[in-house]
């Protein structure tokens, strides 16, 4: 079917909205807010009104939108070749796998596309790890995670989760998991016993409402973990690459861990880039045929990556995280509103819990230029790109201060 492209530019709002509510599955509730174009921190919708973006797309651009040096690889690359599929290799996935080696530190990597599918090839390299390396019975391996999780939505992921809506209309679904308090390191040594292969955990619950665990506990987590040969498993997804102002969240702790998982911000925004890193002893576990994606290590994707990593080294976004968050923290914290229970954060990552619902005061902050979400209906969040100024930050927080005052 033929899509005129005059209707397609002239469509309104209300238009275009329309169109996706008839069409599209409703699995999101967005803000009514049409985006065309980006730059920097900033979005413009069809009408052309400019917004500031405090949720990057949920983390996914830290280097900014649009980013011209991660544009100009894409586009370069395009031009070259965009997929070859595993079944023959690329000149840009040994470099990819290189960088994040030279990166982190760690041995292997195995690429994939969405954090969804990282963190179920993390989950598939822990269980058979422990079968072929720890020993386990098969049939018995047993992964522990935390409540109020988010690591995905699909089957197995969702068989974890504390979120009745996730579960909801879904089962029957898989076992093998094991729920402990998040934040609670005693809980985690009480979980695990012989049949145990990992822990799962994010070193800050981002969906749960940019939930900061005790100092310390990652720490601890990981001693535990190494203490009874358990894989010690970081889903950085959201948390990394510069998001919290260290490189990986994990590092405000010096908690190594044996399987570390990345995506979203890996591609600055431009295309679905996921990766799974460990050592040999675990990723080592994966024989041909084991798993894969056809998509996942495309040269396309690996060279956007690239990119997008040097642009947060270069342009030293994670110190500008740590700076800049820090003052948009204090500045939060300095609020004085009834509506206000708790402000928290660390790095560009805050979170601003209301006594109230979240939503009414997204909308009133998207009215005055300024695009947040709700989330676990009563936490504002705010992550910004990196890239975001202290000129910016100060007109945001006062958009936060009319809202909130109000």
């Amino acid at each position: 079917m033929e899509t005129n492209v005059k209707e397609r530019e002239t469509l309104s709002a209300e238009g275009l909205i329309g169109l996706e509510d008839r069409y599209g599955a409703r699995n999101y509730h967005p803000l009514d807010v049409v985006i065309r174009r980006a730059e920097g921190v900033w979005v413009y919708d069809v009408d052309g009104k400019k917004y500031l973006d405090c949720l990057a797309a949920y983390s996914a651009v830290n280097q900014g939108h649009c980013h011209p040096k991660i544009t100009q690889a894409m586009i370069e690359q395009a031009h070259r070749v965009t997929l070859t599929s595993r079944a023959f290799r690329n000149d840009q996935l040994p470099l990819l796998c290189r960088d994040l080696h030279e990166l982190t530190g760690m041995e292997m990597i195995l690429p994939m596309n969405s954090g969804a599918e990282a963190v179920e090839t993390a989950l598939k390299a822990a269980r058979k790890w422990g079968y072929r390396v720890k020993g386990i019975e098969p049939g018995k391996a047993e992964i522990v995670a935390c409540a109020g999780n988010f690591h995905g939505r699909t089957i197995a992921i969702i068989s974890f989760s504390t979120d009745e809506q996730y579960r909801e209309g879904f089962e029957p679904l898989l076992t093998g998991f094991k729920v402990i308090p998040y934040g609670d390191a005693r809980a985690l040594r009480q979980a695990i016993t012989a049949d145990t292969c990992a822990f799962l955990v994010e070193p800050i619950q981002g969906e749960g409402g940019i939930i900061i665990p005790p100092d310390g506990y990652l720490r601890e987590c990981r001693e535990i973990c190494r203490e009874k040969n358990v894989l010690f498993v970081v889903d950085e997804i959201q948390s990394g690459l510069g998001r919290t102002g260290r490189m990986f969240a994990y590092m405000h702790e010096d908690a190594t861990p044996d399987v570390l998982i990345v995506g979203k911000a890996l591609s600055g925004g431009f295309y679905p880039v996921s990766a799974v890193l460990a050592s040999g002893e675990v990723l080592g576990v994966f024989e041909p045929g084991d798993h894969g994606s056809t998509f996942g290590g495309n040269p396309l994707a690996c060279a956007i990556a690239r990119a997008a990593l040097r642009v947060i080294v270069d342009e030293r976004l994670v110190e500008r995280s740590a700076e800049l968050g820090s003052y948009f923290l204090e500045k939060l914290k300095g609020l004085r509103s009834p509506e206000i229970r708790e402000v928290r954060g660390r790095g560009l990552w805050i979170g601003l819990e209301l006594h109230g619902l979240a939503r009414p005061y997204c909308e009133r902050l998207k009215e005055l230029g300024v695009l947040c979400k709700e989330t676990h209906d009563h936490v504002i969040r705010i992550a910004p790109p990196l890239v975001i100024t202290r000129d910016e930050i100060d007109w945001a927080f006062a958009q936060f201060q009319r809202v909130l005052g109000e």
